[in-house]
């Protein structure tokens, strides 16, 4: 006989989320490793835009993170080719040069001491939506992560080479997980790499939802009050590490020397 057909709502969230962490493995990947599979997992999802875009992570001396070489594609990324960077973008470990652009994740990671990975790229729905300079509209359950929890930058700043550019942007983020760019692209952090790498997911799909609702009609608001409860019930970390994995698995079949 049934034991939970008759608890309240929120017994069965407890009973679910201690499920979750006493079930859902962990992975054992390296931060270089996870980098470079959220490299090949994101080219897989439409992230690609040439050699632009970087993906950063902290490295293991305070003001030092992990970043991909200026030259190669995000298919192109494995573990070894790596950059380790300090502040300044003076290469500490590995070979070739950083991306000029970014000089801007040193002021967000200095603004943010909470934030250990960064995701900027330029996807195309985002692309598209942020020509039409309007904030991204989280009106569906699945985009719930990113409710009340995305911020907008309408004013592009031009190219993100100066320090202008990084107190801006790390202003407009706030204490935001992600921002849409005007004119540009996205940006999406996390306390983890795995949660970055699945926001960023995330906020590519709400746009290309966002514009087709926006052609098909007039977006209807959530429930502000649902919208935050869908909000922190997706974002625990073992369900972004299980998300993750997922991603990983589907990548790995084609992309296993991205570990190397």
């Amino acid at each position: 006989m049934a034991k939970t057909l008759a608890l309240p709502k929120e017994q069965l969230v407890k009973q679910a989320l201690t499920q979750m962490q006493n079930t859902l493995a962990d992975n054992t990947w390296t931060d270089r490793q996870k980098l470079a599979l959220t490299c090949r997992i994101l080219f897989e999802s439409g992230h690609d835009s040439g050699l632009a875009g970087q993906i950063t992570a902290r490295g293991p001396q305070p003001g030092t993170y992990y970043t991909q070489q200026l030259g190669l594609g995000f298919d192109e990324i494995t573990a070894s080719n790596l950059l380790l960077v300090n502040e300044d973008l003076e290469v500490l470990e590995g070979h070739g040069m950083a991306n000029p652009a970014n000089r801007f994740h040193s002021w967000v990671y200095r603004a943010r001491p909470d934030v250990n990975c960064i995701i900027h790229t330029h996807p195309t729905h985002i692309a598209a939506l942020s020509m039409l300079e309007v904030p991204l509209q989280i009106s569906h359950m699945d985009l719930c992560p990113l409710y009340d929890d995305c911020a907008f930058l309408e004013g592009w700043p031009g190219v993100p080479v100066g320090n202008e550019e990084g107190e801006l942007i790390a202003g407009a983020l706030g204490d935001k997980r992600a921002i849409l760019l005007s004119h540009h692209g996205q940006l999406s952090t996390g306390t983890t790499i795995e949660e970055a790498c699945v926001i960023a997911q995330l906020i590519e799909r709400a746009a290309k939802l966002q514009l087709l609702a926006m052609a098909a009609g007039t977006i209807k608001p959530i429930i502000p009050a649902l919208g935050h409860e869908a909000h922190d019930w997706v974002s625990k970390p073992k369900r972004h590490a299980a998300a993750f994995n997922y991603y990983a698995r589907q990548n790995l079949r084609q992309h296993a020397d991205c570990l190397n």
